[in-house]
């Protein structure tokens, strides 16, 4: 393959130079444990401070609410189970119909045991119902989670609003913000209602294996891994230092590269949709009407199938995505898009297109100029488009 255009960033990214620099030492120079008393492992322990502190000014919080886990998932199960343990006599969950399957299966499962759950609808362009938010939360609610940004269409939730329905009932808010951190700015000091919040460092040019857990000063707690007294006993394990250091670094960039993916990154993923809105017929950018990240732009090209579309890209190099990538591989259309109400015929075709700041203007002009002439082709085979009046003509939203 000559050439790779990688614009599939909200399912993992490619870490940054600066990362794995800082990361090489603390494989096999500075090992030791941080948690010994000589000054071998001290400094190691001086590290992690760093990039605790780092981490903490991203997201505008005190280094002590930080707590490293191994991932999203794990922030994301902590910060639920955790939340219930310490709440036992409330049995109430509510969370959202899109939310990424760290949270939507746990809390599933959850409701399988005995727990009360409410998952609030969106509408078509993947906004919350906020009516229905206030309906759900009552005083028997233990916990809502609402993700921050949707990893599929990055529709951006009202997270100040929905944290302050959750406290006018008592409850603990969680967001995960897996997709948010490192692409608009948060601040956890400003942020009062939120108690909780999850992030996972390869979405953000750190490692795979290592991701965070806010817990806001004062928050009830149980700890989901118990053992030792890392993390100020709230999740035990011998620290991972690289990764933790790296995921500082990683935090310090994204920091420094904020106006750059709210401004430049915008405008790629802009001329992207617009390019795709011109040129192919029947297409929709799916959020379009929602406040949006800057970087992520969900297309449906109505009678083709996504699977087919990412196939024929891959042979040229384009990496894209059909949805979350930890939902790959499954023939159902996103239940992201299902419940924004997208139609079959364009939820199988939708294709994500989620960039960073190494992407440039050519992969864009590579991407605008690949992407009609195949769904043209698929087009010229697909039965359903030569049927396509028999589906009811062209629905009103396409384009």
């Amino acid at each position: 393959m000559a050439r790779v255009v990688y614009v599939d960033n909200n399912a993992t990214t490619r870490v940054a130079d600066e990362v794995v620099a800082e990361m090489l030492p603390y494989f096999t120079e500075l090992y030791g444990n941080p948690s010994s008393m000589h000054e071998f492992g001290g400094q190691v322990e001086h590290k992690i401070a760093q990039s605790r502190a780092r981490v903490a000014a991203l997201i505008g919080a005190d280094p002590s609410e930080i707590v490293f886990t191994s991932c999203g998932t794990e922030s994301d199960n902590a910060a639920i189970r955790g939340t219930l343990e310490s709440w036992p006599d409330r049995k109430g969950i509510v969370t959202t119909r899109v939310e990424h399957p760290a949270v939507r299966n746990l809390c599933r499962h959850l409701a399988r045991q005995g727990h009360e759950l409410v998952e609030v609808p969106v509408d078509r362009d993947g906004r919350l119902d906020m009516d229905r938010l206030r309906q759900a939360v009552t005083e028997n609610t233990a916990i809502v989670s609402v993700m921050w940004a949707n990893n599929e269409t990055g529709v951006v939730f009202p997270i100040e609003e929905c944290s302050a329905i959750a406290h006018a009932k008592g409850a603990v808010f969680h967001t995960d913000a897996v997709q948010a951190v490192g692409k608009i700015p948060l601040n956890m000091a400003a942020s009062t209602n939120i108690d909780l919040l999850s992030l996972s460092g390869h979405k953000l040019h750190a490692p795979k294996g290592i991701g965070v857990l806010y817990i806001r000063k004062g928050t009830r707690f149980a700890p989901f891994v118990v053992g030792g007294h890392q993390e100020s006993g709230r999740r035990g394990g011998t620290e991972n230092v690289p990764y933790i250091v790296g995921l500082g670094k990683a935090c310090e960039l994204a920091q420094a590269n904020l106006k750059a993916e709210r401004e430049r990154v915008r405008r790629l993923r802009d001329r992207i949709e617009a390019g795709l809105l011109s040129s192919v017929p029947n297409s929709i950018i799916n959020g379009e009407g929602a406040s949006r990240l800057p970087n992520t732009a969900s297309v449906s090209f109505e009678y083709v199938e996504g699977e087919a579309i990412l196939l024929k890209l891959s042979k040229l190099g384009i990496c894209a995505s059909s949805g979350s990538a930890c939902t790959s591989g499954s023939l159902e259309p996103s239940h992201v898009l299902r419940a924004m109400g997208v139609p079959f015929t364009a939820a199988h075709g939708s294709i994500r297109f989620s960039l960073s700041v190494y992407n440039t203007e050519e992969d864009v002009d590579f991407i605008l100029a690949e992407v009609p002439p195949i769904i043209a082709r698929l087009r010229e085979i697909s039965p359903f488009w030569k049927k396509r009046t028999a589906w009811g003509g062209t629905p009103s939203y396409c384009r």
